[in-house]
């Protein structure tokens, strides 16, 4: 086996390829098991012309490397009606593209522009009494309510409900291309009520921390709720790309994957710390695979952004019997990092509904009256505290993400737990005063 000439690739440039890569790389042989011997090297060149694989390349900083190895690699895929590229990023130097196994070998044996070739895998998304549990509302009652402050979810979409009616600022979508705003999912838009609906519908009584803030829903989760690396990157550069436009000052990323490699080289992470670099703030959920330890999820790995995770506030306005989400994911990161930053709730969040999507359909019991939703996960406490953010910004807009993170992290209380459990604490908006 070790005589395949994928695998001597793969030992070859190990340290250009992340670990996912290399196993997609040696997984094409797994049914060469039941294949005679004779066979195997017809079989080996069939596999490496046809198998296509998804991936993000990566190249070098320096000099003009990005732009030489970007030429290069597009003239090393014309020749091949199997290989593509799709998305070049502005922001980092990466670019996105479906590769088969034989253009993957040239490429790395021939371009040393490249650094690294990701393996462009899997997101997903990160599955009422919340605002006044962490007392939005003495914010609120002041005049502080997220008013001219732009919050993008980048998520399944927003359908134009309600609660949110003439403060959806923008909609852009790179899954399916339209341009009608909607969310075939219902994910985004719950995300987008947590943050900002203002309960309209309800009288005031399932209303986000932020209800006048403004909204961008960027879709790059299609309507199962899952999507790539490559169309999330696009989605957070899209966001970067217009935050001028739009006046995009925060980021809510309900979404993520399992963390395989250190931040510094993790393509997502690199780009969510592009946008913090450019003055946005990146709220990222902690992910839901706790209470084991290490388990925060990509890019909330990242030590720049804010990760967030879970509070179960038991449905009641009082804190006292508030006590972390089983589910909410722990600390340390991969690089032995505290993680996450903050809590906020996430169990059993009452907001926005997105009628005949696939969440609404597949939970009819999770319908609350005709036009909310419920839905536990660190997917809904990101958004809460990207509506306190907001408030944040609206008081003092000239804020860099850095100053915002610090407030924040300043007004969590302390619950007495360890840190890769609660981080600094629950947060606690009258503390903002």
């Amino acid at each position: 086996m070790f005589g395949f000439s994928m695998i001597k690739m793969v030992r070859q440039h190990a340290n250009k390829l992340d670990r996912s890569m290399r196993l997609q790389l040696v997984n094409l042989y797994r049914p060469f098991q039941k294949v005679p011997c004779f066979l195997h090297t017809m079989l080996e060149n069939r596999l490496k012309k046809r198998n296509k694989l998804p991936v993000i390349i990566e190249f070098y900083e320096e000099g003009d490397a990005c732009s030489l190895g970007l030429e290069q690699v597009h003239q090393t895929v014309s020749g091949n009606r199997k290989c593509a590229v799709h998305h070049q990023f502005t922001s980092i130097p990466f670019c996105s593209a479906t590769l088969t196994a034989n253009v993957i070998e040239e490429l790395l044996n021939n371009c040393t522009h490249i650094k690294k070739i990701h393996h462009d895998r899997e997101v997903k998304a990160l599955l009422d009494k919340a605002s006044p549990s962490i007392r939005a509302d003495v914010l609120n009652s002041s005049g502080v309510t997220g008013k001219d402050v732009t919050i993008a979810v980048v998520d399944t979409g927003v359908y134009p409900h309600a609660d949110l009616k003439d403060r959806i600022a923008a909609f852009k979508d790179l899954v399916n291309q339209k341009s009608e705003t909607y969310d075939d999912n219902g994910h985004g838009t719950h995300c987008a009520g947590d943050a900002a609906g203002n309960g309209y519908l309800s009288d005031g009584k399932y209303k986000g921390p932020a209800p006048e803030a403004n909204i961008v829903g960027v879709k790059v989760l299609n309507k199962t709720g899952s999507g790539s690396l490559s169309t999330v990157i696009a989605g957070v550069q899209w966001c970067i790309d217009n935050k001028e436009k739009y006046g995009i000052k925060i980021i809510s990323m309900s979404l993520g994957s399992q963390a395989t490699q250190p931040a510094a080289e993790d393509p997502v992470v690199k780009i969510v710390e592009e946008a913090w670099k450019q003055g946005i703030v990146v709220c990222i959920a902690a992910g839901n695979e706790g209470p084991d330890e290490k388990t925060i999820s990509s890019p909330g790995i990242s030590p720049k952004v804010i990760t967030v995770g879970a509070m179960d506030d038991q449905n009641t306005i009082e804190r006292t019997d508030d006590i972390p989400a089983d589910f909410s994911s722990r600390g340390p990161t991969i690089d032995g990092i505290t993680k996450p930053d903050l809590l906020t709730p996430g169990v059993n969040i009452v907001s926005l509904r997105s009628p005949g999507s696939y969440l609404d359909k597949v939970s009819k019991s999770s319908r609350v009256a005709e036009n909310y939703f419920s839905l536990s996960g660190t997917s809904m406490a990101t958004p809460i505290c990207a509506g306190v953010a907001a408030l944040v910004l609206q008081q003092n807009p000239e804020l860099t993400p850095d100053e915002v993170k610090e407030k924040l992290l300043h007004s969590a209380e302390d619950w007495g737990l360890p840190g890769n459990t609660q981080g600094k604490g629950y947060l606690d908006v009258s503390k903002l005063i």
